[in-house]
C-alpha cells in the first residue's frame, strides 16, 4: 500500500465535525466579542444612569425640603463636612442644606439605607438641626412586598406623618396624639415601617452631630 509523503491533514473530531481548535477558536472570539460588548455598553450607559441618579436624588431634596430658594452640598471628608473637598466629589457621602430666598436656613436633608424585610430602603429625609423636627421623607428605593411592604412609599397617610415628626422617632400601633415623635406604623407592614423609622433615627443620630459642628463653624464671626 502506498503512503502519501507531506504534511500531515488537520486532526478531525472523532465524529467528523468541525476540528477541536476551531472549536475553542470560535467560543474564545465570541467571548472576547460579548465582553467588549458589555464594556462598551457599561461606558455609554453609564453616564446616562448617573445623571439619572442625580437627578432623582436633587428631586427628593427638593422635595423633603419643601423647595427650598437655594442649596448648598457639603461633602464627608476625613469624618468632617466641608463644601471644597479635594478628588472626585461623586464617590463621596454628601449632606444639602436648603436655605429660603432671604437667605434663611430652611432645613438639612440626608440620604440613608439600610436594609428591611426584603432588601434595602434608601430614603431621602428633611428636618430642622436646631429643632429635630422633620420636614419631608422621599422613599428612593424599596423591594418590599407588593400590597403589604411597599405601603411605606405608596401610602400618602404614612408618608404624611414626617413631614411634622420629631426625632427620635418611635413606631406606634396608635398614635396618643399628643407626642410629636410617635410614628404609626402600616397594619401588615410593621418591619417595612419600623424598618423606615429606624434608618431615620440611625441617619440624624449618624449626621446631625457633623451638621452641627459645620453650623458651629459657621456662626462663629
Amino acid at each position: 500500500m502506498t503512503h502519501a509523503h507531506g504534511t500531515d491533514p488537520s486532526p478531525v473530531a472523532p465524529d467528523g465535525g468541525a476540528p477541536s481548535w476551531r472549536l475553542l477558536a470560535t467560543l474564545g472570539g465570541a467571548g472576547a466579542v460579548a465582553g467588549l460588548l458589555i464594556v462598551l455598553a457599561w461606558r455609554w450607559t453609564t453616564p446616562a444612569i448617573t445623571a439619572h441618579r442625580a437627578s432623582v436624588e436633587q428631586l427628593a431634596v427638593a422635595e423633603v425640603l419643601r423647595a427650598p430658594a437655594r442649596l448648598d452640598t457639603v461633602y464627608l471628608v476625613n469624618g468632617a463636612l466641608t463644601a471644597t473637598p479635594a478628588g472626585d466629589r461623586a464617590r463621596l457621602e454628601r449632606v444639602y442644606i436648603g436655605y429660603d430666598a432671604k437667605g434663611g436656613r430652611v432645613g438639612v436633608a440626608v440620604r440613608a439605607g439600610e436594609p428591611g424585610f426584603s432588601d434595602v430602603v434608601s430614603l431621602m429625609v428633611g428636618y430642622d438641626p436646631a429643632t429635630m423636627q422633620l420636614l419631608g421623607m422621599k422613599i428612593l428605593g424599596q423591594k418590599e412586598t407588593p400590597g403589604l411592604g411597599d405601603k411605606v412609599e405608596k401610602d400618602s397617610v404614612f408618608v404624611g406623618q414626617f413631614a411634622s415628626a420629631r426625632a427620635p422617632l418611635q413606631g406606634v400601633k396608635a398614635s396618643s396624639g399628643a407626642d410629636p415623635s410617635q410614628v404609626v406604623t402600616i397594619t401588615g407592614a410593621t418591619i417595612s415601617s419600623r424598618t423606615v423609622i429606624r434608618i431615620i433615627n440611625n441617619a440624624l443620630a449618624r449626621w446631625q452631630p457633623l451638621v452641627s459642628a459645620l453650623l458651629d463653624t459657621k456662626a462663629k464671626p
